[in-house]
Parts: C-alpha cells; structure tokens; sequence
C-alpha cells in the first residue's frame, strides 16, 4: 500500500471506529451530562480528564505510526505491511486498544458515570477477546520471529516501565 493509501485509509478508520467506540458511544450513553464525583472526590474528574488527553495522544500517534511506518491501517481489510514497533509500541504491544479504554475510562471519571466505567470493561474484554483469537495469531503468521520476539519482549496490556529496544 502507498503511504497516500495508507494515511487517507487511516484517517477514514479512526473517524469511523475509535471516534465512534470513545466519543459517540460515551455520549449516547452518557449525554456527557456530570453526575456525582467518583468518591464524592472532585480532584478525580482531574485523573479522568488526564486519562482522556493521554488516550486521544496515544490513539493519533498509533495511527499515524501504523499509516507512515506500517504503511497500512488498523483496519483487518488493510493491515500494515510492516511491524510497527516504535513509539507507544515498545511499550505496550496494544498501544490503540489502551488508548481506546483510556478515553472512556476517563470519561467515565470525569463525568462520574458507571455506565461509563461498565462499557469501558466490556470493550477491554470485547478487545482482549479480538487479540486472542484474531489479531496475535495473524500477526505471527505473518511477521514470524519479528513478532514473536516483540511479543516475548512487550507485555500485551500493561505498559514496560523503560522502552523496548530491537536489537
């Protein structure tokens, strides 16, 4: 795929399913109306207002490392034609899905909605469950000792205190 095929493809995904997934979803649930601080704490609309800024970071510079990098999209009908492993990457081997959970758990705190909370569970599970049974298998058949040597270095949820580094 051509770095212009793979941007214009890129943008149309992120508009089409994290925009959907993290902004319409939470609003139509939530009507983005404050409820009750979490805790009866009002500094956690502060953590849940931090977690949205951090998820909508790492969502743009994910996709934009899987469209200039990869050369492909998030999408399954349009996968990059190379492992990206920059970036949140050598962190987390699940930069985008993070971002996605982040955002709404954010929202869920800043608004103080445990529907918010619920939602953002069912679609870390709904992701959990994509990854398993979709996305690593793919990924090894198509990347072999690359990906396998990513996936042995890079924890799939919970991010790498120091980077990662390729040898």
């Amino acid at each position: 795929m051509r770095r212009a095929a793979a941007v214009i493809g890129t943008a149309i995904f992120f508009v089409f399913v994290p925009c959907v997934l993290a902004g319409v979803v939470p609003w139509w649930i939530s009507r983005w109306e404050f409820q009750l601080s979490f805790l009866g704490v009002e500094l956690t609309r502060f953590v849940g207002a931090a977690l949205i800024l951090a998820g909508v970071a790492g969502l743009v510079d994910s996709f934009v490392r899987f469209a200039l990098q990869g050369l492909g999209t998030p999408a399954p009908i349009a996968p990059p034609q190379h492992l990206v492993v920059t970036g949140l990457y050598r962190y987390v081997r699940n930069p985008m899905y993070v971002a996605v959970v982040a955002v709404i758990l954010g929202q869920a705190i800043l608004f103080g909605d445990w529907r918010l909370m619920t939602y953002g569970g069912l679609m870390w599970l709904a992701f959990h469950a994509f990854v398993l049974t979709y996305e690593e298998p793919v990924l090894a058949q198509k990347f072999g000792a690359q990906y396998e040597d990513f996936r042995a270095n890079v924890p799939r949820w919970i991010p790498r205190l120091s980077p990662w580094r390729t040898a």
